[in-house]
């Protein structure tokens, strides 16, 4: 017995060990997987080695959904397979959309209606990344936190190519949706729809697209359909336009924006007066450009003039000089002999005539085009250095644009009046969309003022050259002012010609929102 209880005892003793170290390898898994970019098989193993006991299925996004038809099955059967494919559909999966027929070519990733955890973000911060073509993620429903949306954020930047965000239905109770546009970030379109965003979180969101000191320059389409936004978001939001040069398409519908939201919206578009803070500071900008400028200059100069060619360049400022002073000796005979043979007796006297004074006009000119063209080069002393100056100026054309496109918005061209600095407006954004709000007559006819002065900023020559072309669309329907309404029939007259959806009637871009 004893010998048996011994022996027992050393095989729970190795069981132990085993499982141990199966333990260990377990934990040691996910660092040695190695992530193939296939993610219907990336996905399960990295599951697997986390230890999760379901794992949802990676399958290809159908291009239409439709419930299976079955005429010939009765009635209670067909209201099975009915129930069977709801609950199918809203089971924990992930759909994916394909570039090409390849595994591989991932390009969209769809999750919604089962909730994240950390486990399975960690499980994401690996296989997403392996995917070199995914562009958008789509999150519905997924129940982030406002810690796991900063883990979700830290994915981001390991995915070079994702461009399109969209997380809707899912509130946060700190509002943090201000993390997914820092400075820093690549994303260029963010949907945040049905996510309960109130004024405080519109304020830290208005923070995200500008300030005095930054700005978002890579986000081009925001949309804040669906919330909590009234008077006070609208107006950080705004703030936030401001000095924001980036974003073309900005969505407010279906908020609790009334008129004077509205009109803090339609002030940003049209010129608007400088606070003393951002005089100051257009002005340490101006002074730090101005000083860059000067920098700039001197190390041109120096870059033309380098001491190993300046005997170059003696010679050649001592041969325009000979070869102008050549040239006047030679004309000064010829001068004498044009004034012997005009006034000389011998040669029949002196004519007159109008056929006389037109010659001797032509000759006085071309007298001065000679002489004037070699005195200019005595006294500038330039020569064949001017042609180099030319040719090594040439390549710093191309970059204006470079540098218009970054520019500051503090130093677009204002206009003083008043004792003010007035700014020419925001003519960057294009879209707006305040559909089914709160505004009434009042707040319309701010937006008229706004729409009328971006009218008179294009009538001017060469706006928009720069890239700023102003609204093109502007969505003001289903508010709270009569349809009758002169003042939208007006703001509609104004904008028509400048819609490019106008052709293709009006559309709600909120009806396929799932609520």
């Amino acid at each position: 017995m004893g010998k048996k209880s011994e022996r027992a005892a050393k095989e729970r003793a190795a069981a132990i060990a085993l499982e141990e170290e199966a333990k260990s390898a377990a934990r040691h898994s996910d660092e040695e997987y190695q992530c193939t970019g296939l993610l219907e098989q990336d996905f399960p193993e990295l599951c697997a080695r986390a230890g999760l006991t379901y794992i949802p299925r990676v399958t290809v996004r159908p291009r239409a959904v439709s419930l299976p038809e079955e005429p010939e099955a009765a009635e209670g059967q067909a209201s099975a397979t009915h129930i069977q494919s709801k609950y199918a559909y809203f089971r924990p999966r992930i759909q994916t959309e394909l570039e090409l027929d390849d595994p591989k070519s991932v390009r969209e990733v769809f999750m919604r209606g089962w909730k994240i955890e950390d486990k399975m973000l960690g499980i994401f911060s690996k296989c997403l990344p392996a995917l070199g073509n995914l562009q958008a993620l789509h999150l519905w429903k997924v129940g982030l936190t406002d810690l796991l949306l900063s883990s979700l954020v830290s994915i981001f930047p390991s995915c070079p190519n994702l461009k399109t965000l969209s997380l809707e239905g899912n509130p946060l109770p700190e509002g943090s949706f201000y993390k997914l546009i820092p400075e820093d970030s690549t994303l260029a379109h963010v949907s945040l729809r049905n996510n309960s965003i109130d004024d405080a979180a519109a304020w830290q969101l208005g923070q995200a697209l500008s300030t005095l000191t930054t700005a978002n320059r890579s986000l081009v389409s925001l949309t804040l359909s669906f919330n909590h936004i009234g008077d006070v978001g609208a107006d950080h939001i705004a703030q936030g336009l401001r000095l924001n040069r980036s974003l073309l398409s900005l969505s407010l519908a279906h908020n609790r924006i009334r008129d004077e939201g509205a009109a803090r919206l339609a002030e940003v578009l049209g010129p608007f007066a400088l606070t003393h803070t951002e005089v100051v500071e257009r002005r340490r900008l101006l002074l730090e450009k101005e000083s860059q400028e000067r920098s700039r200059v001197r190390h041109e100069v120096k870059a033309d003039r380098p001491s190993s060619l300046v005997s170059n360049t003696t010679i050649d400022k001592l041969q325009p000089t000979k070869q102008g002073k050549n040239m006047a000796k030679k004309k000064e005979p010829q001068k004498k002999e044009e004034r012997g043979q005009v006034g000389s007796p011998s040669l029949g006297g002196v004519p007159s005539g109008p056929a006389f004074t037109t010659a001797k006009k032509e000759d006085v000119k071309q007298a001065k085009k000679t002489l004037t063209t070699p005195e200019q080069k005595i006294v500038r002393g330039k020569g064949a250095k001017s042609g180099n100056k030319e040719k090594r100026n040439q390549p710093l054309e191309p970059e204006v644009p470079e540098l218009t496109e970054i520019m500051n918005p503090l130093l677009e061209q204002a206009e003083h009046r008043e004792g003010k600095v007035f700014l020419p407006g925001n003519h960057v954004l294009i879209n707006l969309n305040l559909t089914r709000n709160q505004i009434t007559e009042q707040g319309l006819r701010a937006f008229l003022a706004a729409v009328e002065s971006q009218q008179q900023q294009w009538s001017k020559p060469g706006a928009g050259a720069k890239g700023q072309t102003g609204l093109l669309r502007l969505s003001l329907g289903k508010n709270h002012f009569p349809a009758e309404s002169e003042t939208f029939a007006r703001i509609q007259e104004l904008m028509l010609p400048r819609d490019p959806l106008a052709k293709q009637g009006p559309k709600d871009e909120e009806q396929s929102v799932p609520t």
